[in-house]
């Protein structure tokens, strides 16, 4: 594989929020294979879609011919990272971290080749954090830090008003002892992380600095922003958007990202697709409708990254039988033939089985309820009034939730598509 310079291709393609020094790294990528990591605190048993950034970052590394280095936070996430907190992290247990680490490591290992013999390595920093002699520790490391200079960090900052524990207050440190450790055993020269992370990163450069002697940089990603809400990229009414298909299933990952506002389309597509810069801007540039085609190849290609091409395909196909192609006359290439896929092979949307004297008397509003589509009757009916109820594409009027289902008559050829809001959908088939 011939070597590229990963930092100039991060940076045009919108990686890069912040560097401690962007020539030094620019002109290190062009000289050498660069080691660089990210850390991942296992605060849960699967990542989100808030994790792609950093997870495309070490992939355009391990693509670019570098060596990238995944790193567990089996000891950090025993004391829980106060960044872009209000109020403490709930304590884990060794056994809790340990379970999470088993759902997350193979969704990780997606963007890295970690093959015998490769560059790319996963490692857990419980390793080197778990059999720490404190005194040592503080001796050796602690006395490298300054109280007031950790206590204008935007990390700690924020979280004084509120109350900031001393474990807490430890885990720049222990951040920081991360590089340190990762520069003396692997010559790591670069972390990298979210903006959020920027004094914990900082913090590292200049142990290394002190301890080693050695230059050290560091490089934050952008935090991502839905320009409508101003919430977290990933964060939606339902809560986030899993890797895990077992709690965001894959149709509604492939819609969520179908579905993103059509301000972000050029960015999210240059941030997770590996598309040549060139094809991202054609696509971001289409016209009106045909906007939508190029949110089908983000859709499809980040679904098919994070889960599979199959998956990705029936996703795809589902949303067309659904709803139709984005461009039906064939202006543009579709997913579909991007992805080798025809429209006779199967795809289901989620589905629910009733057999059809469950249907009889069963109203709509009763119907959303069954369909998981509503938590309560009271729900589905005010969902109905407010015009965010559709059966397929035709929304239903105020007059229709009491209006009883009889048997499958309202079931076109034996189902029908239910739709509440712009994003969640149920197919009914009547057995």
């Amino acid at each position: 594989m011939e070597r590229q310079n990963a930092y100039r291709i991060l940076a045009e393609r919108g990686f890069i929020y912040q560097c401690t020094d962007e020539a030094g790294l620019t002109q290190l990528f062009d000289q050498e294979e660069v080691t660089a990591y990210i850390g991942f605190d296992i605060t849960a048993d699967s990542l989100h879609v808030g994790h792609l950034l950093p997870l495309m970052a070490l992939s355009w590394l391990d693509r670019s011919g570098h060596r990238p280095i995944t790193l567990m936070g089996g000891g950090t996430s025993l004391v829980g990272d106060p960044s872009g907190r209000t109020e403490s992290r709930r304590l884990m247990t060794r056994d809790d971290i340990l379970r999470n680490m088993a759902g997350i490591k193979p969704q990780a290992a997606k963007f890295i080749s970690l093959t015998t013999g490769g560059r790319a390595l996963m490692l857990d920093n419980s390793d080197w954090l778990i059999d720490l002699n404190y005194l040592e520790f503080l001796r050796d490391i602690g006395r490298h830090f300054s109280v007031n200079r950790m206590l204008s960090a935007e990390c700690y900052r924020q979280r004084l008003a509120e109350g900031l524990t001393f474990l807490e207050f430890n885990y720049m440190v222990m951040q920081a002892y991360d590089f340190l450790v990762l520069n003396n055993s692997q010559g790591t020269r670069l972390q990298m992380g979210g903006q959020d992370q920027w004094g914990n990163i900082v913090a590292g450069v200049e142990l290394i600095r002190r301890m080693a002697g050695g230059t050290a940089y560091g490089a934050t990603t952008p935090l991502l922003l839905d320009p409508k809400t101003g919430a977290k990229f990933g964060k939606t009414s339902a809560g986030a958007v899993w890797l895990d298909q077992n709690k965001t299933p894959v149709y509604d990952f492939y819609q969520f990202w179908r579905n993103v506002d059509d301000q972000q389309v050029h960015s999210l597509l240059n941030l997770f697709t590996f598309l040549p810069l060139t094809e991202t801007a054609r696509l971001a540039a289409l016209p009106d409708r045909l906007l939508n085609r190029a949110k089908e190849i983000l859709a499809y290609e980040v679904t098919a990254l994070c889960h599979s091409p199959a998956l990705a395909g029936q996703a795809f196909l589902a949303s067309v039988r659904a709803f139709g192609a984005a461009d039906p006359a064939g202006e543009v290439e579709t997913s579909s033939k991007a992805a080798g896929l025809t429209l006779a092979e199967e795809a289901e949307l989620p589905t629910v089985r009733l057999k059809a004297q469950e249907l009889e008397g069963l109203t709509l509003a009763e119907l959303f309820v069954l369909a998981g589509l509503a938590a309560s009757k009271s729900e589905a009916r005010r969902l109905i009034r407010q015009g965010g109820a559709y059966l397929g594409e035709t929304p239903a009027g105020p007059d229709d939730e009491n209006r009883p289902v009889r048997g499958a008559a309202w079931l076109a050829a034996g189902e029908i598509v239910l739709r509440a809001g712009k994003k969640r959908y149920k197919r009914v088939v009547a057995t």
